[in-house]
């Protein structure tokens, strides 16, 4: 492994990036599918809302999938997926055929991000910040060049290219993985049924639902609030809860949140983290082109201070964390989101293109280093039996926090992109970084409070 680590690393990366790349490539390319179809943009909206929604409930369900049956085996099939979806998307006659090869598309590349943690926490044992770092920097890249890269492909292509990018790192990924992934565990066929039978597709059900109505009542603050599916939302969560009470092999077991507080906590934090990121990420553009008048290549240019120093950053996160643990990290980085939002608040709306830059730069500093360190927080608070099922719940974690900042959006701009405006949303902003800091000072009790016997004696 020490050997083959940077191949294994590749192969799990160029898989895992995927999701990120296909959830934000589709953002400029829904104009041509729109004119294609002719159709309405709230229709084909439901591009983009139905991978978000099939990847909220697929990340943990595959997850556990991997965990029982095989981490390998769940990556090489989401790869087969997202490939049928490359090839059946742009062959698509109808609408509702590339809504399918979409979910598809969402299915498998959620596939592929539990188990490729898993793979890592496995496999990789020396320097596995440094290595989960690296799954950071490209899905971070991905969601940062996603949109500049589908309008170049939209460009080369037309619309169908964003599927077709798909291919050579699909390729690269599996052949990386058949020949580098150590095999799963081979388990008879008695063993296989019975594992089969174990699966709880109740609680998977229950779940799913739960997820999928509560993310609908989320996103309908857009438009119309859907009360009814909040209420449907809450009462599968209560079935959901009920049944993994009762349950001899439960999909989730949910007394894992008592007992391992802090991965709870790792959970909450995450959401908070990227309510902060999104809120920017979704809501500069609007203010640079609608509030300030500049073009879209110039506001791009800006964006790349906040993706950019992001990116940067989480390679020195990982070796940072490698010398001294997570809770230092975890400090400094929501600290680093105050010092932000407070330069964002007092600076932002007057300051020079520089100005603005330098800010964005704090804000990418915090999301880089916040980003990478949850995510080891979360690997190393998982019991290792079932780290594919808690990986995906952490993805899911990040779903609910762009969702959460998208109506966060919606209910600061209403109808116009103002100065004002934004200076609520740096109130947010302030607010998301005040409890993400003091989130951390309780992740962070017991080593303090160890130091401060140590200093005693």
């Amino acid at each position: 492994m020490k050997k083959n680590r940077t191949l294994f690393l590749t192969a799990v990366a160029s898989g895992t990036m995927l999701n990120p790349l296909n959830s934000s490539m589709i953002a400029l390319a829904l104009h041509s599918i729109q004119k294609d179809f002719q159709l309405s943009f709230t229709t084909v909206s439901w591009l983009i809302s139905s991978f978000y929604l099939a990847s909220a409930v697929a990340q943990p369900v595959t997850g556990k999938i991997g965990d029982i049956f095989g981490r390998k085996k769940t990556f090489l099939t989401g790869l087969i997926l997202v490939a049928l979806s490359a090839i059946g998307a742009p062959l698509s006659s109808t609408f509702l055929m590339l809504l399918i090869m979409r979910l598809f598309q969402s299915i498998g590349s959620s596939a592929i991000y539990p188990a490729g943690m898993a793979l890592i926490r496995d496999h990789i044992k020396e320097r596995q910040a440094s290595a989960l770092a690296v799954l950071s920097i490209f899905a971070s890249a991905m969601v940062a060049l996603g949109p500049t890269i589908g309008g170049f492909l939209i460009v080369l292509g037309n619309w169908p290219a964003i599927f077709w990018v798909n291919f050579p790192f699909i390729i690269l990924s599996f052949l990386l993985g058949w020949f580098l992934f150590p095999k799963d565990i081979k388990q008879d066929k008695a063993h296989m049924k019975k594992l089969f039978s174990n699966l709880d597709f109740l609680g998977i059900g229950y779940f799913a639902a739960g997820m999928v109505f509560f993310l609908w009542f989320l996103l309908s603050f857009e438009g119309k609030i859907h009360y009814l599916s909040g209420v449907v939302g809450i009462l599968f969560f209560g079935l959901f809860v009920w049944r993994e009470l009762r349950v001899k092999e439960p999909f989730i077991d949910i007394r894992i949140f008592k007992t391992h507080p802090k991965l709870s906590m790792v959970y909450i934090q995450f959401i908070f983290l990227n309510i902060f990121f999104y809120c920017l990420f979704f809501g500069l553009p609007s203010y640079f082109q609608e509030g300030m008048g500049l073009s879209v290549q110039l506001s791009g240019l800006l964006m790349l201070f906040m993706s950019g120093i992001s990116i940067i950053i989480s390679s020195v996160t990982g070796k940072w964390i490698d010398r001294s643990g997570v809770n230092q990290p975890i400090m400094v980085g929501s600290f680093v989101s105050i010092i932000g939002a407070l330069a964002f608040i007092l600076f932002f709306v007057n300051s020079s293109y520089l100005g603005i830059g330098i800010i964005l730069s704090i804000m990418g500093l915090s999301y880089g280093i916040g980003n990478v360190v949850l995510q080891v927080a979360m690997v190393k608070e998982s019991p290792k039996e079932i780290i594919g099922t808690t990986s995906g719940l952490f993805q899911t974690c990040r779903y609910i926090g762009s969702i959460l900042s998208s109506i966060i959006l919606g209910l600061i701009f209403g109808k116009e992109v103002t100065a004002e405006n934004m200076r609520i949303i740096g109130d947010v902003l302030l607010i998301t970084g005040i409890i993400s800091f003091l989130m951390s000072l309780w992740f962070s009790r017991e080593k303090l409070n160890f130091r401060k016997m140590r200093h005693v004696q």
